[in-house]
């Protein structure tokens, strides 16, 4: 399975602030479909700077490695009222083989109007684990981070899942390639708004085959696909 570790704006066609949108996606042999990684529309663009990490929105299914892999992008900056206006950052497509490495390293795609930079890696004997964390009481809007660690090769890498304000209800859902039979560990943590402090809270799983084990809010369930 491929395991998209971070997508960062690497660099930018001006200083200061840019409205970002568009997609990025994967696309693998096991249905064929898009599974986006970055998605959002031009009506709602997120608002970036040179060097920050853009908000994975997906997958929403593991990306498999049966044979090639398919990368596609499409991301626009806003710059004017017309979409025709826009810049384009990268519109392109990337094929990954299975020969790609099994340790994280970082691709730069660029172009006339910036680059962006993909940290991925090649997660051999992998499981899907689908995480699902339940929003199930808030009294108030409050901040929130969620990050996983996983080990690959012997070489431990964390990445972020989740970073920003929480106001609503509900479930949110991600998607991590974990090793079969290693541990996947998960640290939370959650601050009032507008506040510097915050309580964390970690947690650690085994990867395994078919199953699921709730804890507290958090519920986790594993696939595998062979």
């Amino acid at each position: 399975m491929i395991q998209i570790f971070s997508v960062r704006l690497g660099k930018t066609p001006r200083s200061g602030p840019i409205q970002l949108y568009g997609y990025m996606a994967a696309r693998d042999d096991m249905d064929g479909l898009l599974k986006y990684v970055f998605n959002c529309n031009r009506d709602n663009p997120v608002i970036m700077q040179q060097d920050s990490i853009i908000k994975m929105t997906g997958p929403k299914r593991g990306i498999i490695m049966l044979s090639d892999v398919l990368i596609e992008f499409d991301m626009r900056i806003k710059t004017g009222e017309k979409e025709e206006d826009d810049d384009i950052l990268i519109d392109s497509l990337m094929h990954l083989d299975p020969r790609i490495s099994t340790r994280p390293f970082t691709i730069r795609f660029d172009s006339n109007c910036g680059a962006v930079d993909m940290c991925l890696a090649l997660v051999e004997g992998a499981v899907e684990a689908i995480i699902e964390v339940f929003i199930s009481e808030s009294q108030s809007v409050f901040n929130l981070s969620l990050s996983s660690l996983i080990t690959i090769r012997e070489v431990g890498k964390e990445f972020q899942l989740f970073h920003g304000m929480v106001g609503e209800l509900g479930m949110k859902c991600f998607v991590v390639a974990v090793p079969i039979d290693n541990m996947l560990h998960l640290k939370f943590k959650i601050g009032e708004k507008g506040s510097v402090s915050h309580v964390l809270h970690s947690c650690s799983f085994n990867a395994k085959l078919h199953g699921s084990r709730p804890v507290n809010r958090l519920s986790l369930r594993w696939l595998a696909y062979r």
